[in-house]
């Protein structure tokens, strides 16, 4: 007879739109993994609460989306080295009463572009929109295919030089405004939660080329507007199923000991 399945969940607000249960689900049947996942929303002030209320109920540990990355951060007892880079983090796991906190979006990020779409960092010229939690997550882990440069653009340059700065040891990594994105990169990465709101980063059509790859890290059913935009102005679009695909392959190795294969995870989830 089996015992009672082990409990996860994905907090995050929104998060009604999350595929992460339908993957993880695919992820335990394929690896014979005796688990349940679930969508947890919580309210912007209640985070903490929904994780303390998720141990208390047995919970084994949790997936944090927007906009929880950073305070998922503070509130973990343990950081792993890749979630102290990123001063963010979008998987825990409770063991003993303690919070251990890791971050599997960078290698899900790299991991998507290099492999899955076949599109090598090396020696490339990136732009990164954004300076939020799920920019923190992948700078290191793209750093560490050696692009060329990496620039960092944000509406608070303030916010983007913090952060270059914070990675400056890493490699050629500069703060920008979106205005003075004023030439073609090869990568132009959207960190933004504007897609979200079906809403347009302010990135000039001059960022994106005949050879640029133009990646959202939001998904969705419909191309986003970010993806249209870029592809008008000449670039090949790719949305962000991939990397949630990728990250939570990692987060899964995280909690169970066992690396899913992601290729059925995308055929089932395109179809």
């Amino acid at each position: 007879m089996r015992g009672t399945p082990d409990v996860y969940a994905v907090i995050g607000n929104p998060v009604a739109h999350s595929k992460s249960p339908d993957i993880h689900a695919l992820f335990a049947a394929q690896t014979g993994q005796d688990l349940l996942y679930r969508r947890l929303p919580a309210p912007p002030d209640g985070f903490a609460q929904a994780v303390r209320d998720l141990m208390r109920e047995g919970g084994k540990g949790a997936n944090v989306t927007v906009p929880f990355k950073l305070e998922a951060y503070a509130l973990a007892d343990t950081l792993t080295g890749r979630a102290k880079a990123a001063g963010a983090v979008n998987t825990l796991k409770f063991v003993d009463g303690r919070i251990m906190g890791d971050n599997t979006d960078g290698v899900g990020l790299v991991t998507d572009i290099v492999r899955n779409a076949g599109v090598s960092m090396d020696g490339k010229s990136i732009a990164l929109l954004g300076a939020g939690g799920a920019a923190r997550g992948v700078i290191l882990p793209i750093l560490e295919q050696r692009p060329k440069e990496l620039v960092i653009a944000n509406r608070t340059f303030a916010k983007a030089a913090d952060l270059a700065s914070r990675f400056a040891a890493h490699g050629n990594v500069v703060a920008s405004t979106f205005e003075a994105l004023q030439r073609p990169f090869d990568i132009v990465i959207n960190a933004t939660s504007a897609s979200l709101s079906a809403e347009l980063p302010p990135v000039p059509p001059l960022a994106f080329g005949a050879k640029t790859l133009a990646y959202d890290m939001m998904y969705g059913t419909e191309p986003t507007v970010f993806m249209r935009f870029a592809g008008q102005h000449g670039a090949n679009a790719r949305d962000g199923l991939g990397m949630l695909i990728e990250q939570a392959a990692e987060s899964f190795f995280a909690w169970r000991g066992v690396r899913p294969d992601t290729l059925p995870a995308f055929a089932a989830l395109r179809g």
